[in-house]
């Protein structure tokens, strides 16, 4: 098949395992083999997960809302359809200190296991140097 396509109403959305943030999986839901990609809602008050990858870039485009980002200990904000790409090993957490949502369109490659149930310690303490529920300090982390 040389395209496919996901309507937004026919999207799959479901809280995230740790920080239970909505989001939906895109690539996973479209058979993508070669990317990941995801679109989180982070409303007040939440947060992502603060983690990193071996060797995936991800490319972060923020679609509504005042986005909110720690890249390693820096805070940066970002204005709607600001895009930023963070490399492999970079430490970084979405995370949300005002009061409106943030929609953020997430896209990585090469793909990487992402499922936290699945995984063991070792990749837990490698990928989440915090552990995987923990809040950024401007939340009460």
């Amino acid at each position: 098949m040389a395209f496919r396509i996901l309507h937004a109403g026919d999207a799959f959305w479901r809280r995230s395992n740790q920080m239970s943030t909505l989001n939906t999986d895109l690539a996973k839901q479209l058979g993508a083999e070669r990317l990941g990609t995801r679109m989180w809602r982070l409303e007040p008050g939440q947060a992502s997960t603060r983690h990193r990858h071996r060797d995936q870039e991800e490319l972060y485009l923020l679609l509504e809302g005042e986005g909110r980002v720690r890249i390693g200990e820096e805070v940066l904000t970002l204005a709607p359809l600001d895009t930023m790409l963070i490399e492999p090993g970079t430490t970084r957490q979405l995370f949300n200190d005002t009061e409106a949502d943030q929609l953020w369109l997430v896209v990585g490659a090469p793909p990487e296991p992402v499922n936290t149930l699945e995984m063991s310690a070792e990749q837990l303490a490698e990928l989440y140097p915090d552990g995987p529920k923990a809040m950024p300090p401007e939340l009460g982390g």
